[in-house]
């Protein structure tokens, strides 16, 4: 485990409030100038705060991470990249588990307040309007509940992996890649698409690479695009299968994360595979399950990265 690693799960895993991004901000601010890099917060929408390092500008790659944290739920984010299907299932589940919950809630709670003295219409109107408020009010919750504390995979393993990229960079790459962390991705992809709207030449002509949940799988997914497909082949040279980690490069994958921003945006994440009909699915995020780290794949990243810095 790196030193970077290891600091930042001990002391930065969780970075919600202001308060904790601030502290978190001023120690990548010292490792990156440690490092020998321009460093810079930018601010974007509803007070995003995109932590910058290096020239994006004129970086020929951007290796890119969200590092705000996701609030705790009772269940986890299942997500299936190739397979939208189950993906989209799974959301209407829970959606449709809000609405039973919060209409159950709302007409146990009318029915209690009917045997209450007061006016029909009055009755009426809660029995409306209180599963509404409820549905709200759990939607609130997901977005801007208590912080997971146990963050590993979603998105410690993210962030760890672009700051152990910047740090074993060798001088002749560094002006070639920039990394930046960004803000507000759990509540929106708000930090991602405020540097993409400040930032055309990045968002449109050259390549994204967004680690989100890395560390939690042995099969490491490169979700690509129409618009990204021309950089297939550097990624099979940079990031070759080994004993621990195993590449997938998929050209139809749907990964719901910051690189949805740019045109050349890669998303890339580690899964696992079911035993049954072999898909592909990652889970335990967003609960206080996310505590897998694999550091294989940490390194991996970091090597790979560096080949296709290097071929640039």
């Amino acid at each position: 485990m790196t030193e970077t690693t290891r600091e930042i799960l001990e002391k930065y895993q969780v970075r919600k409030t202001k308060k904790q991004k601030t502290a978190f901000i001023e120690y990548v601010k010292k490792t990156a100038e440690l490092a020998g890099y321009d460093f810079k917060v930018e601010k974007g929408a509803f007070g995003a705060r995109n932590i910058v390092i290096g020239d994006p500008d004129s970086a020929k790659v951007l290796y890119t991470a969200h590092y705000d944290t996701c609030a705790r739920l009772p269940f986890p984010n299942f997500i299936t990249p190739k397979n939208i299907l189950v993906y989209l299932m799974y959301q209407l589940l829970i959606v449709g588990v809000f609405f039973v919950l919060s209409f159950g809630i709302g007409f146990g709670i009318g029915f209690i307040m009917a045997k209450i003295p007061m006016s029909e219409i009055a009755a009426e109107l809660i029995i409306a309007v209180l599963p509404q408020i409820i549905i709200i009010s759990l939607l609130l919750l997901m977005l801007f509940g208590p912080a997971n504390k146990n963050t590993a995979n979603d998105n410690t393993s993210g962030v760890t992996a672009v700051i152990d990229i910047m740090r074993a960079l060798p001088e002749d790459s560094k002006d070639k890649a920039a990394f930046v962390l960004f803000d507000l991705e759990e509540t929106g992809l708000f930090g991602s698409s405020s540097f993409a709207s400040k930032h055309k030449k990045i968002k449109k002509s050259i390549p994204v690479i967004n680690f989100d949940c890395v560390s939690d799988g042995e099969t490491m997914l490169f979700a690509l695009k129409r618009t990204t497909k021309k950089y297939r082949e550097l990624l099979e040279k940079a990031f070759v299968s080994d004993s621990f980690v195993t590449v997938e490069i998929a050209d139809k994958a749907f990964y719901p994360s910051d690189n949805s921003s740019f045109k050349g945006g890669i998303g890339v994440a580690a899964l696992k595979r079911s035993s049954l009909f072999g898909v592909l699915y990652m889970d335990r995020i967003h609960t206080k399950k996310d505590v897998i780290y694999r550091e294989e794949n940490i390194r991996f990243l970091t090597d790979g990265a560096i080949k296709l810095t290097h071929m640039l």
